[in-house]
């Protein structure tokens, strides 16, 4: 196992992908946790997914087309950290003015950052927490 930073990737950025039940649903708790759209993918006038963007941290967002089947379990076994030299408290109060349910409220975490979680429609955990 490599335990060194110097590894073969040099990755720059990552940007996660979620394939989400309610596209529209998904857009608007993104905005409503501070995200905006920065891109848009229409296919015959129907929006397919979109980019959002915070800082420099982006996820994708696409409609499920269901061929997989309906009802399945999203984001299972996954969990996004999102770092931030902001605030958590004023973050998290925004997020909840703006209409979200908190997972967790802010914390203290064991590793030094204050945290809070939550979860996007379609259950796809995220966590947003100071940089220590």
């Amino acid at each position: 196992m490599a335990t060194t930073l110097d590894t073969r990737l040099q990755a720059k950025s990552l940007a996660p992908s979620f394939t989400v039940d309610d596209l529209q649903q998904s857009i608007g708790f993104f905005e409503a946790l501070g995200f905006g759209v920065e891109e848009r993918w229409e296919e015959n006038g129907v929006l397919l997914g979109v980019m959002v963007q915070a800082g420099q941290a982006h996820i994708g967002l696409s409609q499920d087309d269901w061929k997989k089947g309906r009802g399945r379990a999203k984001g299972v076994g996954m969990r996004i950290f999102i770092g931030t030299n902001q605030d958590i408290d004023s973050l998290a109060a925004g997020a909840k003015s703006a209409g979200l349910t908190l997972d967790q409220e802010p914390h203290d975490t064991p590793w030094g950052s204050r945290a809070f979680e939550v979860s996007d429609p379609s259950g796809f955990k995220l966590t947003i927490s100071s940089e220590p």
